[in-house]
């Protein structure tokens, strides 16, 4: 297939952009189709510094590299096309029927991926699978011990602080939501605001609180104690340590490029892209999956919510002739 403007030119049928779980997933699903599949990844995934990709089948303590690379390899026996560099724009291109299979229908428009290194793919269905990004708070120590025994997700890594002592770095709503969860494993749990108000304005929150005995402290954090990568202490600015061995971080969270917004994509109030069942979002031909859209941010949530938006774009690219309308 070519494109009018630039004859030498591939015109993918799916661009993925993104390489984690939703992104390997949808390509290796799409790739089975028999579409033309391009992945766009920067190679910079949030949970690099994740010592396991915890909970999924199969797979018990897989490291993400690990899991990422064999990923892409068995992409590869796809002839997917892998291109290691992050999307800088995506916008629209008027098509005409060249990209249609059956040359009397009229082609979508393309989403046209601009690339670092003044590169450019067009695809006729676009998967964003960019992820979110979490706000580290600046406290030393804590880069030695992330992934190891500081995490962002207790629904992947409570289960390793079965009776541990923790502490819950964080303020408001989000940091009792998290406290809360984490005592299915265990109930000596501090939540420390770091020098900020504790913000329960509720007081049924202060009143869960209080019932399962979760203390909450106001000092700043001066740094983490640690020998390696394990937590021997949570500094205060008053000089006292609070003795722990795993923390938790209920910080706030960014979607991982602003792509979802230059293509007028819905979002919700925390920026993550709002989606159909089938992971289509509200622009034309722009599917989402993984942590980028509401829900649990699980990495096999995040592959099956690939699969599934593969198989809704492919769908979406067979002709009428090939399909019947849904069932009345």
């Amino acid at each position: 297939m070519t494109h009018p403007h630039e004859p030498d030119e591939q015109v993918f049928d799916i661009g993925i952009i993104g390489g984690g779980p939703a992104g390997l997933s949808a390509a290796i699903w799409c790739a089975r189709y028999g579409r033309i599949v391009a992945v766009v990844d920067s190679g910079d995934p949030r949970n690099w510094e994740t010592r396991g990709v915890n909970g999924y089948l199969g797979l018990p303590g897989i490291r993400p590299a690990e899991f990422r690379g064999s990923g892409r390899e068995e992409l590869r026996g796809y002839g997917v096309t892998l291109i290691d560099a992050a999307v800088l724009r995506v916008e629209r291109e008027a098509a005409d029927s060249y990209g249609s299979e059956n040359a009397t229908e009229q082609a979508d428009d393309l989403i046209v991926c601009r690339i670092q290194g003044e590169r450019s793919i067009r695809a006729r269905r676009v998967l964003l699978a960019i992820g979110m990004r979490d706000v580290w708070p600046d406290i030393p120590g804590l880069a030695h011990v992330y992934g190891a025994n500081a995490h962002v997700c207790p629904d992947c890594d409570g289960y390793d602080a079965r009776d541990k002592r923790i502490a819950v770095i964080g303020h408001g709503r989000r940091a009792v939501e998290m406290a809360l969860a984490l005592t299915t494993w265990t109930f000596d749990i501090t939540i420390a605001t770091n020098g900020c108000p504790p913000g329960f304005v509720d007081d049924d929150l202060q009143q869960k609180l209080d019932a399962c005995g979760i203390r909450v402290i106001t000092e700043s954090i001066t740094s983490i104690g640690h020998v390696g990568s394990e937590i021997t202490a949570l500094r205060l600015a008053n000089g006292d340590a609070l003795d722990i061995d795993k923390l938790f971080l209920a910080t706030a969270q960014y979607p991982a490029d602003d792509l979802g917004a230059q293509l007028d994509c819905e979002r919700d109030r925390g920026g993550h892209i709002v989606v159909s069942e089938h992971y289509a979002t509200s622009a034309r031909s722009v599917f989402a999956a993984g942590d980028i859209t509401p829900g649990p941010q699980l990495a096999i949530r995040a592959a099956s919510a690939g699969a599934v938006a593969a198989m809704a774009m492919h769908r979406s690219l067979v002709p009428p002739h090939r399909r019947l309308d849904a069932h009345r």
